[in-house]
């Protein structure tokens, strides 16, 4: 992998309920800077492209924001975006729209520093046209249709530490997946730089093991096309 800049290590995240979906949320206090990643070429990526003699074949750049706050949400939206569409703001409107007259948000922390859940993601791609479709984790990932999926993102539990104890407290996290010039890379926002994944094999690899690990729920960012004729599915 290529090197990136140094991002602080967030402590995870936690849901605002234990209710299915829809209590999904992020809660992580550390922030990190932004980076633009530019990965050491994959064996194969360049096939296609017309190189000099002697050159070296252009890497793709791969758009990656780090920890900032309770913002996981809003990291994974626009890394899996790859580029910056959504901030704190919108995300905080976002949660307004959901509950007008609630005087307290269900959607986010009540300290506003972020801890979004899963109705803010949906509500945020559905205003830029896209879908999120729940990946029902019981059906094998041989039938998940990657080529026709813009990317993926998933909640997952984050373990919590004090020093060498760790705490007995469910904590979540949102991460970011997503194809690159035929590439997949986890965006989590807590690593330092993107993490190459490989092709169709390598991320099926990565979902299958962290939906295994445990309460591990994923999301597929998908066209509204694509979710309307559930093309995202392949049943062959």
């Amino acid at each position: 992998m290529g090197t990136g800049s140094v991002a602080n290590v967030c402590s995870g995240c936690v849901p605002t309920s234990t209710a299915g979906p829809s209590g999904w949320a992020c809660d992580s206090p550390n922030s990190g800077p932004l980076s633009t990643f530019s990965p050491a070429p994959q064996a194969g990526a360049e096939d296609g492209m017309s190189q000099a003699p002697g050159a070296q074949p252009n890497p793709p750049s791969v758009y990656h924001e780090r920890q900032r706050l309770e913002l996981c949400a809003v990291h994974a939206l626009n890394n899996v975006l790859q580029q910056q569409l959504f901030s704190q703001e919108a995300a905080d409107e976002i949660c307004k729209r959901l509950a007008p007259d609630s005087r307290l948000n269900p959607h986010r922390s009540l300290l506003g520093t972020g801890n979004y859940d899963v109705n803010v993601i949906m509500a945020a791609l559905q205003g830029l046209g896209l879908a999120a479709v729940w990946w029902d984790r019981r059906r094998p990932l041989s039938q998940l249709a990657l080529p026709q999926v813009l990317g993926l993102i998933l909640n997952l539990p984050s373990p919590v530490s004090l020093g060498l104890l760790s705490v007995p407290l469910r904590r979540r996290h949102w991460v970011a997946l997503r194809q690159v010039d035929g590439v997949y890379y986890n965006l989590d926002s807590k690593l330092r730089a993107p993490e190459a994944l490989g092709g169709e094999d390598g991320v099926r690899a990565f979902l299958g093991t962290a939906l295994a690990q445990g309460p591990c729920e994923a999301l597929l960012v998908v066209s509204k096309e694509v979710e309307e004729k559930g093309s995202w599915l392949q049943t062959d």
